[in-house]
């Protein structure tokens, strides 16, 4: 029997004597929406690899013109959206002092889908001024990331010296990573690209830092068995 849904002239014919339904549309998916903005999108901007969600809602506006109203209008809704649970997590951008009252609230009730760094500093040492110079950076740079000092003697009573500085990174109230005293946060030398990294490393922070930045240790015995050729001598072949 014949599809009747097919596209053939005897089917008009008989869509035409209402002898056959006339021909079902085909529903459009949510995907299909979006590659259709985005060749839209290829095409007035002459650049296929454009996303979609690299559009301002002034230029969704400008597309509404020429394209059909109501699928940009569904987009447009849709970065709406997005735009209002960004600016929502993106509340913080700067180091927050707190104390072991405030703990609870802060570290294990900081809500869904929240990463928490935690410092825990004394003054007076100065890795501890260095790591919270680094954080004051990073909680400027990741808004989404809840950054919490606090004194660790006040946090936690007789949190030993030896200790310091101490990192905690929590995710959802649950400690996820800790990096405890000098040498897991590599000393005075410590820089803010290698913190920023350790902390991707953990999860706390979307960096596209993509590999570990501490600048790596020359092998001098080996360097001496190639005569002293340096291993960056390679690179120029």
């Amino acid at each position: 029997m014949q599809n009747p849904n097919e596209d053939t002239e005897w089917n008009d014919v008989l869509r035409a004597k209402g002898i056959i339904p006339p021909k079902k549309e085909k529903e459009v998916t949510e995907d299909q929406i979006v590659d259709i903005l985005e060749q839209a999108v290829a095409e007035k901007t002459g650049n296929v690899a454009q996303n979609m969600n690299a559009l301002t809602l002034d230029e969704l506006d400008e597309l509404e013109d020429d394209e059909d109203e109501a699928i940009i209008l569904a987009y447009r809704q849709k970065r709406i959206a997005e735009i209002k649970e960004l600016t929502q997590k993106s509340r913080y951008g700067d180091v927050t002092d707190i104390r072991a009252e405030d703990y609870v609230q802060q570290v294990n009730k900081a809500g869904e889908g929240i990463w928490v760094v935690l410092h825990l500093y004394k003054q007076g040492i100065p890795l501890c001024t260095l790591v919270n110079q680094h954080l004051n950076q990073l909680a400027a740079k990741f808004p989404t990331t809840k950054f919490l000092r606090s004194i660790s003697s006040t946090c936690i009573p007789n949190y030993p010296d030896m200790n310091l500085p101490t990192i905690f990174v929590y995710f959802e109230g649950d400690l996820k990573k800790q990096f405890i005293g000098p040498i897991e946060l590599r000393g005075m030398k410590l820089t803010v690209d290698e913190l920023e990294w350790m902390l991707k490393e953990a999860g706390a922070v979307p960096s596209k830092i993509e590999k570990d930045p501490k600048p790596k240790i020359k092998d001098v015995l080996m360097s001496q068995l190639r005569g002293g050729r340096d291993d960056s001598d390679d690179d120029d072949y």
